[in-house]
């Protein structure tokens, strides 16, 4: 059935594909879009908020990198206001890594200009107050890159939605406890307060919490991945003020300036992660994913392995910090795929179902552009090759288990599924 644009189009999750796709669609002149969320955004535990997320455009695989240039455009405009230009420093402790040699390629291939290094130490001549250890470590700088204020750019994103004239639910009356369905048509959301709204459209854009109301086992699951935040001193956070956004592909280990104002340093881990199991509401089964009804962003638990290679990661990229007690940490949700492809198309059984979801730990760096592509998708006007990178697959009999290994960007141990114990202290 064609979408008119007066049909009432209801987004579950205000993160940054549900927002994104919300203002796209009141641009393109439909006016009458509703977003659902548990938390008024920025949603406390989503992917999309927090103090930094990496902006970047070095990505082994040239689809994304070229998205990452356009979405660049918009942080130094619309969105200056949130982004940092610290530069971007990417680094492997072993030689010629295929996603840090993709990723070089990719940018001197767009024009672009990098810094190698065969000892990072070597950056000193740009950034004076690296101190990381990593004798064996090679790889490349990019100034052009850095961080953005995740919370702020989802607050401005949400206030233009607003704007904009997009309505929001949000608490007990905006989470959706489940689809609703009229034989093979979703036609609506049943809520948790035991009401429920039908429309004549539902993007499901929830995140790492998508499997609780749809079965996605067989192309998208969900794991936790470590955040540790550490409180400097003015004279510290002066020191390290001008240092780089530097991941480490080998461990997966990754650091950000101070954030200005606040002095915290903020250090995380881009790898397989940590699993759970929760049953599903879709279907009974049980997924891997954060709680519902709850703030995943409250415990400040970390698994002990976690914990301790956060701590081996900060010792060996802020040496002088590498003992200060964490001031906060917690587990970031990634909703993971395959190949580390978003997941954008329409349902292929369920009609007036439109999926927005996969983000796979790298979506918010296209904040700026992302709603145009998912729209691009929900219109039926992308190219045929994004449609077939992004497509949801059908479940079938056949479907199995699938091995979520994402695009080769990710590092450390592989995926371990958390205790009974560990998920209780969560």
């Amino acid at each position: 059935m064609a979408v008119k644009k007066s049909d009432n189009i209801l987004i579950i999750g205000a993160g940054v594909f549900g927002l994104s796709t919300a203002l796209e669609l009141t641009k393109r002149g439909y006016s009458n879009i509703t977003v659902l969320d548990r938390h008024v955004p920025p949603v406390v535990d989503g992917s999309s908020v927090d103090i930094s997320r990496i902006i970047r455009a070095d990505y082994a695989d040239p689809v994304y990198s070229q998205m990452a240039l356009e979405a660049y455009k918009g942080w130094t405009s619309t969105y200056s206001n949130f982004y940092h230009q610290s530069g971007f420093i990417m680094l492997s402790e072993t030689p010629e890594n295929p996603y840090v040699e993709g990723s070089k390629r990719n940018i001197l291939d767009k024009g672009g200009h990098v810094d190698e290094f065969s000892n990072i130490n070597q950056m000193s001549s740009i950034y004076p107050s690296i101190e990381a250890n990593l004798p064996s470590s090679s790889g490349y700088h990019n100034p052009v890159g850095g961080w953005a204020d995740a919370a702020g750019s989802i607050s401005h994103l949400a206030s233009e939605c607003s704007v904009a004239g997009v309505s929001f639910i949000t608490g007990p009356r905006g989470t959706v406890d489940s689809l609703r369905h009229s034989s093979n048509r979703v036609v609506g959301v049943n809520f948790a307060d035991g009401t429920h709204l039908l429309a004549s459209q539902v993007i499901l854009a929830t995140g790492a919490w998508s499997n609780r109301l749809l079965d996605l086992s067989h192309t998208a699951s969900s794991s936790g991945q470590p955040v540790g935040f550490i409180q400097l001193t003015p004279a510290e956070a002066s020191k390290f003020a001008q240092t780089p956004v530097m991941i480490n592909m080998t461990t997966g280990v990754f650091s950000f300036p101070p954030t200005p104002g606040t002095n915290i340093l903020k250090i995380a881990r881009h790898g397989y992660g940590y699993a759970t199991e929760a049953p599903s509401e879709a279907t009974g089964r049980l997924v891997s994913g954060p709680r519902r009804n709850s703030s995943n962003a409250a415990s400040g638990y970390l698994p002990d392995d976690a914990n301790a290679a956060l701590r081996d990661g900060l010792r060996q990229l802020f040496p002088s910090l590498g003992d200060r007690p964490w001031s906060n940490r917690r587990l970031c949700w990634y909703t993971d795929t395959p190949t580390g492809d978003f997941v954008i198309d329409r349902h292929p059984v369920m009609d007036g179902l439109f999926v927005a979801t996969g983000g796979a730990g790298h979506a918010f760096k296209f904040l700026p552009i992302l709603g145009k592509y998912v729209v691009d998708c929900f219109e039926n006007r992308a190219s045929s090759e994004l449609r077939q990178k992004w497509k949801l697959k059908p479940l079938t009999k056949e479907s199995g288990p699938v091995v979520m290994a994402g695009d080769g960007s990710r590092g450390g141990p592989p995926l371990r599924k958390l205790s009974v114990l560990e998920q209780s202290k969560l």
